[in-house]
């Protein structure tokens, strides 16, 4: 294949931009052109030169140069095996449009292994927005477990949850965790723990061959405190500890450490180990999860990142 010249690649560079905003942002042709500083008719050929080319596929198939030189550089910078960064819509640079297009491939990857793994996964919109994303096929030769409950303590369930209906998309075997993500005690935790059923999936969880988890943030509009999961004077005490962030529930600081905290002594969800020879992917975007991420990514409890190319340049910037 013939080398392309800067000016072919950034022609293409320009029509997988212009693809993602039609196909993934839904955006019009009209608003494209805005957005990208030229005409409508430039727009369309955009548009159809994304498709003509074969970079539009449902996802976006082509791996644009700025978002490709972000993910290089927090590799180097954060040690990971793996960044995946995606575009983002110059409009909304919080938006978490296709993340879940990113993180379904990424699943699917491992999907396609004809040897059996055991995928563990955490909880979150994010990762069900993955989950809704990837194809039915039939994976019956992989095991899907839950890394933790989804129980608040009046007893609902958040609308997050993501191992059943992702066996259900795979029809492969799946073991979700019984269990509330916050026991009122650490007795009570260390009661459910001992149940036969609850440490084996908790084995199962520890020792997967892949996992996938969010990255949630500790302000008002935090996972933990809308799921009911602690009040709002817990949380308030979390922040003056330092929190910033948590992932499948357990909360760190800014540098990633883990907070000696009540929440973090009474979450039942499996323990992330740092520097784990295992595949543990984040996946996570936005203003209001900066700094969770940057925590993560700290903490060494993650090997690889799927986020936007408006937070990549964000985490980028902090020094």
């Amino acid at each position: 294949m013939a080398k392309l010249s800067n000016t072919e690649i950034r022609k293409l560079d320009d029509a997988a931009r212009a693809g993602w905003l039609y196909y993934v942002a839904g955006k019009t042709q009209d608003e494209i052109a805005k957005k990208l500083n030229t005409s409508r008719q430039s727009a369309q050929r955009m548009v159809a030169l994304s498709v003509s080319q074969g970079l539009i596929k449902v996802r976006l198939d082509h791996p644009i140069a700025k978002c490709m030189d972000l993910a290089e550089q927090i590799k180097t910078r954060f040690g990971l095996l793996s960044c995946d960064v995606v575009p983002s819509d110059p409009s909304e640079p919080s938006s978490t449009l296709g993340l879940a297009q990113a993180g379904a491939a990424e699943i699917e990857r491992h999907l396609k292994s004809p040897q059996p793994k055991v995928i563990a996964m955490g909880t979150g919109r994010v990762l069900r927005a993955c989950v809704d994303e990837l194809r039915t096929q039939d994976c019956q030769q992989h095991k899907i477990v839950a890394m933790l409950g989804n129980m608040a303590l009046d007893g609902s369930a958040s609308p997050y949850d993501v191992v059943v209906r992702m066996a259900e998309h795979i029809n492969a075997k799946h073991y979700p965790m019984p269990l509330p993500v916050l026991p009122r005690t650490i007795e009570e935790k260390q009661q459910l723990h001992s149940q036969q059923n609850v440490a084996s999936n908790l084995k199962l969880a520890t020792n997967a061959d892949v996992t996938f988890v969010g990255v949630g943030n500790l302000g008002l509009n935090s996972p933990l405190h809308k799921g009911g999961f602690v009040s709002l004077d817990e949380l308030q005490e979390l922040q003056q500890q330092g929190a910033v962030g948590e992932m499948i529930s357990w909360v760190f600081d800014k540098n990633g450490k883990l907070l000696d905290c009540n929440v973090n002594q009474r979450v039942a969800s499996t323990p992330l180990k740092v520097n784990s020879d295992k595949q543990i992917f984040a996946i996570a975007a936005g203003e209001e999860k900066v700094l969770a991420i940057l925590g993560a990514l700290r903490s060494k409890m993650i090997s690889g990142l799927i986020t936007n190319e408006y937070t990549a340049e964000r985490l980028l910037s902090i020094e």
